[in-house]
């Protein structure tokens, strides 16, 4: 124990090339020592390499399925899912298997080439030619080991894509949405002594509010907003980010809206998510929401333990193909191809997870407050949560001109499902071994939302609408929207 052999020296540089060409753009772990032990080797257990590559990194902990493989097809039972263990440990045992013949097969060319020189010494050249051809043969063999190992390797790690995060123990199990629970509401629905009317057909919205010209411009499921409609909805998403970094402490950030294919892989919406999104001809991909950007903040990085937690906020244009969502919301903007969202997203530790997500609802559930909008939080059941959340609050506003509540944020917590896609991690304060960061993401708020639950909810019988008071210094004073769509 301790010392390497001939053959596991052969082996750790069978596996050094075979993961320089797996992990081509890797940087070496900080830590001083071999980067792959014999151990680690033989029993498949090597640490992903810190750097960004996103060939490397599994979704879930593979020791994890290994150990306890009852307990995750357990977890994927709770989501409505069939047991994925035995195709998993198939491929894994196969590429271990590939991978321990290949260390055999390097360890005996090794010999045979020591050999070779002494038998020519010797001038046992028949020896001499058997041993150079068995040395050749080798080669060939781990060569194509090595090949088989890395195509069991990407069919293991596209398989492991796919299989969605675990839900926390105390989530609700349940089908869909109608089996959410709800846990607070806050504020009563305005009693009102007229038919409420939707968003759209409120008298000083109309003219604001142009489906016809948008849809001549770019089709169905767009609009294009002006005058006062135009000038509430900018309001809004400057009142969010000044509220989210003057109260709640979160760092303003502006981000790009294309981004690489790695990084929509790193938050979870591909490689099973991608007809719900925009892919440009070279090959960027629109974002869905800032979720994407704020949390590849840390791709790749080993992030020190004392910069926990960091908090963004940003206001960003968010693209959606809305691929599932045919024949639903057609009327009015409340679900668009292009919309605008202040996204918040935590990065953190274990420990500090869940107090959080807590933390996060709070922000999002304080802009319903301060804009005086009635709203509830529910919690999702594991067949409504989302692919890459353990647990999500939904917070839902009431729209009068629909009768009913309505969602306009959902903050998730990921744990590492994220960060192991992404190899984030952060060094411990102690100096121990670096752990992966754990991910939150929540809407705070989605801004075109907002403004239909501003809308209805301050419409007046005349077709004019009185604006929430946080407003009135983002628009000039003004205090309502009268009936012809002005500002006064």
């Amino acid at each position: 124990p301790g010392e390497l052999t001939q053959g596991d020296r052969g082996a750790c540089r069978t596996a050094r090339r075979f993961f320089r060409r797996r992990f081509p753009d890797a940087r070496p772990r900080p830590a001083a020592g071999p980067l792959f032990s014999p151990c680690a080797l033989r029993y498949g257990r090597s640490e992903p390499p810190t750097g960004g590559d996103r060939k490397g990194l599994a979704m879930h902990d593979i020791r994890v399925i290994r150990d306890d493989p009852a307990a995750f097809d357990a977890s994927l039972a709770r989501r409505g899912l069939s047991p994925m263990s035995p195709e998993i440990l198939a491929l894994d045992t196969e590429r271990r298997a590939r991978i321990n013949a290949a260390e055999t097969a390097q360890a005996e060319q090794n010999r045979a080439s020591k050999e070779v020189g002494a038998a020519k010494a010797r001038g046992e050249n028949a020896e001499f030619e058997r041993l150079r051809a068995l040395v050749g043969a080798k080669k060939d063999e781990i060569a194509a080991l090595q090949a088989e190992a890395e195509a069991l390797d990407a069919r293991l790690r596209e398989l492991l894509l796919t299989i969605p995060n675990l839900p926390l123990p105390q989530i609700p199990v349940g089908r869909d949405e109608n089996d959410n629970v709800e846990i607070r509401r806050w504020g009563e629905p305005r009693a009102l002594d007229f038919t409420p009317a939707e968003h759209f057909e409120i008298a000083g919205v109309r003219p604001g509010m142009d489906f016809a010209t948008a849809a001549k411009l770019s089709g169905s499921r767009f609009v294009l907003l002006s005058g006062g409609v135009a000038r509430i909805h900018r309001a809004l998403a400057q009142f969010m980010l000044d509220l989210h970094t003057t109260r709640h402490g979160l760092r303003e950030t502006w981000t790009p809206v294309l981004v690489l294919p790695a990084m929509m892989e790193g938050t979870g919406q591909l490689p099973k998510f991608g007809e719900d999104s925009y892919q440009t001809r070279e090959g960027w991909w629109l974002i869905p929401t800032a979720e994407v950007t704020l949390t590849n903040i840390v791709h790749g990085d080993l992030v020190d333990h004392a910069t926990l937690p960091r908090r963004y906020v940003a206001h960003s244009q968010c693209f959606r193909s809305e691929a599932g969502s045919a024949g639903r919301d057609t009327a009015g903007m409340l679900r668009q191809h292009q919309f605008e969202k202040v996204e918040m997203v935590s990065i953190t530790d274990a420990a500090s997870g869940l107090d959080e997500h807590a933390h996060m609802t709070a922000c999002a559930e304080a802009v319903l407050e301060s804009l005086g909008l009635p709203y509830r939080t529910i919690v999702l059941c594991t067949g409504d949560m989302g692919f890459g959340a353990r647990i999500t609050h939904d917070l839902e506003v009431w729209l009068p001109g629909q009768n009913r509540y309505r969602e306009i944020s959902s903050v998730s917590y990921c744990g590492d499902f994220q960060a192991r896609r992404m190899n984030a991690r952060y060094r411990p304060a102690d100096g121990g071994k670096p752990e992966f960061v754990h991910t939150l993401n929540g809407s705070g708020l989605a801004v075109g939302r907002t403004l239909i639950a501003v809308l209805e909810n301050g419409q007046q019988a005349d077709g004019s609408v009185e604006l929430p008071a946080v407003l009135h210094p983002y628009l000039g004073g003004a205090t309502r929207l009268g009936a012809d769509g002005a500002l006064a």
